[in-house]
């Protein structure tokens, strides 16, 4: 049972549920299972056979859940959907899933406001793995740096396997989740910009260079950042500079979803580990308690710097600071920690250490820390 089973159960119960996230990263699965015990029906919209039952709500009174999934591919899905639960609700419930952002078609008067519930469901984490799955191996940590933590590759356990994987996963959205939603003509050098994303994880993001590189325009660099991270294949993490007297970089940093496609060094693959893991944790934590929670990183024109701070609510509660095997704390955990008036401040080291606290920053080992239930606030 996949980790946002029970919350999803308890809010069909009152609205729509959204339910969002990367192609393959375990949405089907997680509704197939759970419609296995309840009387419902499960309709994709890329089947040309359930896309008609889809138009003319051919389900019965007794399939009490409808799940439909890729709907919003369908041009005129808001109002659809819109008009099939106020007037069905009394008698179904409803749950929607796609491989891209659907709050990205929530434009115009037609809104869907007050008839749903969204939750983001990303690839494995140790969190999920230790607690949901009862999976307490120390190599998951290995496994997840070089397989990712994508269910299908992970569970296979095998490296050529992974690699066969993902380049059809590649393949799909480049070729169609992306084709279907944007209007792009050159695709071919939309997965060279994506490659080039790769080599530059945890290195701040510089698009007019990038854009140079590959001869387009820096307009566009910025729009295939926009489409990539609508359709989950990066997620972004922005500088945060309110409250420094010093002048804040404005770069952002890009990251991927699927750790086994960090084309970089150690460094960079921990890095990337620690971004998701973070990112699937804060998501998480909005979406169970409605506050809000933004990743973002910290750099002057210093040099100081901070590979994340977490805000909660605007302000920021947490520092983090990524390294392979450096125990000795950060001196840039002294020069924020200070100014922001942060208490959280968090040392993250790869191999397994014993934790210890001194000056109010933790060092400790990511498995430790990151394998805390997701329901809880950590920082």
């Amino acid at each position: 049972m996949r980790y946002l089973t029970k919350y999803i159960l308890d809010d069909i119960a009152k609205k729509m549920v959204f339910l969002t996230g990367p192609r393959q990263s375990g949405k089907t699965t997680l509704v197939t299972d759970m419609l296995k015990n309840l009387p419902g029906i499960y309709l994709n919209w890329d089947d040309q056979d359930h896309r008609k039952q889809i138009l003319k709500r051919d389900w019965s009174d007794e399939d009490t859940y409808i799940a439909l999934d890729e709907i919003h591919k369908f041009s005129r899905w808001k109002n659809f959907l819109k008009g099939t639960y106020d007037t069905q609700k009394t008698k179904h419930r409803f749950i929607v899933t796609g491989s891209a952002k659907l709050d990205i078609y929530k434009k115009g008067q037609d809104s869907m406001l007050g008839r749903f519930f969204s939750w983001r469901v990303h690839p494995l984490c140790l969190a999920e793995l230790k607690h949901q799955f009862k999976n307490t191996d120390d190599k998951n940590l290995d496994k997840l740096l070089t397989l990712g933590g994508f269910p299908e590759p992970f569970f296979e356990g095998k490296e050529v396997f992974a690699k066969r994987w993902r380049k059809e996963k590649l393949k799909l959205v480049f070729r169609q989740d992306i084709q279907e939603l944007e209007s792009i003509k050159d695709i071919s050098l939309l997965e060279l910009f994506y490659q080039a994303l790769t080599e530059r994880v945890s290195s701040e993001v510089v698009l007019s260079n990038l854009a140079r590189d590959l001869e387009i325009a820096p307009k566009t660099a910025k729009s295939w950042l926009n489409v990539l991270e609508k359709t989950y294949a990066v997620f972004i993490v922005r500088p945060f500079g309110k409250g420094i007297a010093k002048a804040i970089t404005k770069t952002p940093k890009v990251y991927l979803y699927d750790n086994g496609e960090v084309n970089g060094d150690d460094g960079a693959r921990f890095e990337n580990l620690v971004a998701s893991h973070l990112h699937k944790r804060i998501q998480f934590l909005e979406d169970l308690y409605g506050d809000t929670y933004e990743l973002n990183y910290l750099r002057d024109k210093n040099g100081h710097e901070i590979d994340f701070v977490i805000l909660k609510n605007n302000k920021p509660v947490c520092l983090i600071e990524v390294k392979l095997n450096d125990l000795n704390r950060s001196k840039s955990f002294y020069f924020y920690k200070e100014r922001l008036k942060i208490k959280h401040c968090v040392q993250i080291i790869r191999g397994h250490v014993k934790p210890s606290t001194k000056d109010d920053i933790l060092v400790t080992s990511a498995y430790d820390w990151l394998s805390k239930p997701l329901e809880d606030e950590i920082f």
